[in-house]
C-alpha cells in the first residue's frame, strides 16, 4: 500500500474498533494486529491512539455537521426542521458506528465532550432559524438561544434512542419529530408562566415541639449509634493489633525452636563423626598391633 493507503486503511479498522469498543477498549496493538502492520506504522502516521482517534471523531463530525447545515439551507423553516430531522436520522442510518463513537463517552445533555460540542455548533445554526421565526410571531428573539438548545437537544437524544431501536422509519421518526416541534412552536405562549395552582402550592407546614424533640432524639441515638461503632471499631483494631503481635511471637518462637532443633542436629552429626574417627583409629591401632604380633611369631618360630 502507499502511505495514504494505508491511512485511510488504519482509520477505517480504527473506526470499526472505537465504535465497538470505545477508545479506552481498543489498543494500538489491537489497532495494528487487525491492520497486519506493526506498531511503529500507526505510530508514524498518528502519533498514537489518541492522534487516530481525533482523526476519526473529526470525520464523523465534519460529515453530520455537513449534512445539518445542508439542510438548514432551505427557505421554508418548516422545511428547515423536516430537513435537518431527516438529515440526522439518515447519517445515524448510514454511519451507526461513527455515530456511536460520538455519542459514546459524551451524553448529548452532558454540556462537555464530543457530541455535545457538536450539538452546540447545531444549535447556534438553529437559532437563526428560531429568531426569524420569533421575530415573524411577534415572539422575543433573544430567547431563540435557549428553544434551539431545548429542540436540537430534543431531537439529537431522539436520534441516540433510534440508533437501537430503529422502528419506526427515519422518515416517520422525522414527521414526529417536526409535528412536536413545528406544531409546539404554532401555539407557543409568547409569555409562558407557572401556573397558578403550582405556584400556590401551600407551604410545608412548621414543625411542631413534638417534632423536634423526636428529631432531637433521633440525631442523639445516631450519635450513640456511631460512638458505639467507633468503639466496637477500636476494640476491633485493638483485637487485631493483639493477634498480629501473637502471631509475630509464635513465629519468633517457632524460628528459635527451629534454630535450637538446627544446632542439635549440628551437634549430633559431629558427635557421631568423632565416633567414627574414634573407631577408625582403633580399627588402625589393632591392624598394627596383629601385624607387629604376626612378625614376632615368625621370629620366635623360624621355619
Amino acid at each position: 500500500m502507499s502511505g495514504s493507503e494505508r491511512r485511510e486503511q488504519l482509520i477505517r479498522i480504527s473506526r470499526t474498533l472505537f465504535a465497538e469498543k470505545g477508545f479506552d477498549g481498543t489498543s494500538i496493538e489491537e489497532i495494528a494486529a487487525t491492520a497486519q502492520v506493526s506498531k511503529p506504522v500507526v505510530y508514524e502516521h498518528f502519533g498514537g491512539k489518541e492522534g487516530v482517534y481525533a482523526v476519526v471523531v473529526d470525520r464523523e463530525m465534519q460529515k453530520l455537521l455537513g449534512m445539518i447545515t445542508e439542510a438548514l439551507a432551505a427557505t421554508h423553516s418548516l422545511i428547515k426542521l423536516e430537513r435537518a430531522a431527516l438529515a440526522l436520522l439518515q447519517y445515524i442510518e448510514e454511519s451507526s458506528e461513527g455515530f456511536r463513537i460520538l455519542v459514546r463517552d459524551s451524553h448529548a445533555a452532558s454540556g462537555t465532550g464530543t457530541f455535545a460540542s457538536l450539538i452546540s455548533e447545531i444549535a447556534s445554526q438553529v437559532e437563526d432559524v428560531l429568531a426569524d421565526e420569533f421575530a415573524s410571531r411577534g415572539y422575543d428573539p433573544k430567547l431563540a438561544p435557549m428553544y434551539a438548545q431545548m429542540l436540537v437537544g430534543m431531537v439529537a437524544l431522539t436520534g441516540q434512542w433510534w440508533l437501537d431501536v430503529r422502528k419506526p422509519g427515519r422518515e416517520e421518526v422525522a414527521a414526529h419529530l417536526v409535528n412536536l416541534a413545528w406544531n409546539g412552536l404554532t401555539g407557543l405562549n409568547p409569555n409562558p408562566s407557572i401556573t397558578a395552582a403550582t405556584r400556590d402550592l401551600p407551604a410545608r407546614p412548621r414543625a411542631t415541639a413534638a417534632d423536634k424533640a423526636a428529631a432531637d432524639k433521633l440525631r442523639e441515638f445516631e450519635k450513640a449509634k456511631e460512638k458505639e461503632l467507633r468503639e466496637a471499631e477500636k476494640l476491633r483494631q485493638r483485637e487485631l493489633k493483639e493477634a498480629e503481635k501473637a502471631r509475630v511471637r509464635e513465629l519468633k518462637e517457632r524460628e528459635r525452636l527451629l534454630k535450637e532443633a538446627e544446632k542439635e542436629r549440628e551437634r549430633l552429626l559431629k558427635e557421631a563423626e568423632k565416633a567414627r574417627e574414634r573407631e577408625e583409629k582403633i580399627r588402625q591401632r589393632e591392624a598394627r598391633l596383629a601385624e607387629r604380633a604376626a612378625r614376632l611369631e615368625q621370629v620366635d618360630h623360624p621355619e
